[in-house]
């Protein structure tokens, strides 16, 4: 599509004028964290975060998503997708982003989650400041980013904006871009590779190679059980990843027992109840109620189970789940690192 340039006084009312037609995600501060949040103002914005709490994809998976309310006289589907722009999402969660569209759009499309994805926008940013437990450059480095519009760079003087969609294009007419100069263009390139270059952690082997020793590494218990010793299975790790999906069902009745609704819960695999199974009469089973089996089932998913269906791992490097694992084990950089070390 095309590349243009906004100077950087011209770009508050850039994002007035997208806020004043259509709801605008974009992350906030939060103290001393971040968050997709709705903007009331541009002075909100703050494109220098360095990773958001969640991820983004709570706009169209939300954590708890209703799907259908019923009363006595039927049931009607809870679903009221709306347009709106996503704006300064990073690189990693557009990869995020583009394996959950995947894995909800094929075989049983969800449309739940397809609706509110379809009427949204997504404008990309340059990473400004990376986070502490990031490495996203060495992770599914060969997959690249393809579910945004447009994307967005901080250069000297300005913002080039780069459109890959008719959506993206769009954008163009809500400020006075212009063509942006070669030496613009390529100043963006440099921003966004430099990025690249500030990760504090890093993967030390390939994807394939990493795929075919740790499914090579599923049987020896011992390991697992040694990195999952400390695991609180809170499933803070799986609610923070962008490339999660697991979810639960669940029906709750008003108090006038004639009326509810049909919710879906985000759920994760760490949990202790994920892999309970009903066997009737007040029994169950659990196919996983070791924590070794449950971590295992995790690094399993992220590195080799799914590649050949996302064309890459199931894990885009932004660190959120090291950063947020209270017993400091969830980190997929250190774990891999350690059993291709083995």
């Amino acid at each position: 599509m095309t590349v243009s340039f906004l100077r950087g006084d011209g770009f508050p009312a850039f994002v007035a004028a997208l806020i004043e037609s259509r709801p605008v995600y974009g992350p906030v501060a939060k103290r001393s964290r971040f968050a997709f949040e709705r903007l009331e103002s541009p002075d909100e914005l703050r494109l220098d975060y360095d990773v958001s709490i969640l991820p983004p994809k709570k706009l169209f998976f939300p954590p708890a998503q209703d799907l259908v309310r019923f009363d006595a006289g039927g049931f009607s589907a809870a679903l009221e997708p709306t347009e709106k722009i996503l704006l300064g999402v990073h690189f990693y969660d557009v990869k995020a982003i583009d394996q959950t569209d995947l894995l909800f759009s094929e075989r049983n499309y969800d449309v739940n989650y397809m609706a509110h994805r379809q009427t949204t926008t997504i404008v990309a940013a340059n990473i400004q400041n990376v986070s502490s437990r990031a490495f996203f450059a060495s992770v599914g480095a060969d997959v690249e980013p393809r579910g945004h519009d447009a994307f967005l760079t901080a250069i000297g003087g300005g913002y080039v904006l780069e459109t890959r969609t008719a959506r993206g294009e769009e954008l163009l007419g809500f400020a006075a871009f212009e063509p942006a100069t070669g030496a613009q263009a390529d100043e963006a390139a440099a921003v966004n590779a430099a990025a690249l270059e500030r990760c504090p952690e890093k993967l030390k082997h390939g994807t394939q190679a990493i795929a075919a020793k740790v499914r090579a590494a599923f049987g020896d218990e011992e390991l697992w059980s040694d990195l999952a010793a400390d695991c609180f299975s809170c499933g803070t790790c799986n609610t923070v990843c962008p490339t999660c999906y697991c979810f639960d069902v669940q029906d709750t009745w008003n108090v006038d027992q004639t009326s509810g609704q049909r919710t879906r819960f985000w759920d994760g695999c760490l949990t202790e109840d994920f892999a309970k199974c009903s066997l009737g009469e007040g029994a169950c089973e659990n196919f996983r109620d070791d924590r070794g089996a449950r971590f295992r089932h995790r690094i399993m998913r992220k590195a080799t189970y799914l590649n050949e269906k996302l064309g890459g791992p199931a894990c885009v490097g932004c660190g959120r789940c090291s950063a947020g694992c209270t017993a400091d084990i969830a980190d997929p950089a250190r774990v891999i690192n350690r059993i291709m070390a083995s």
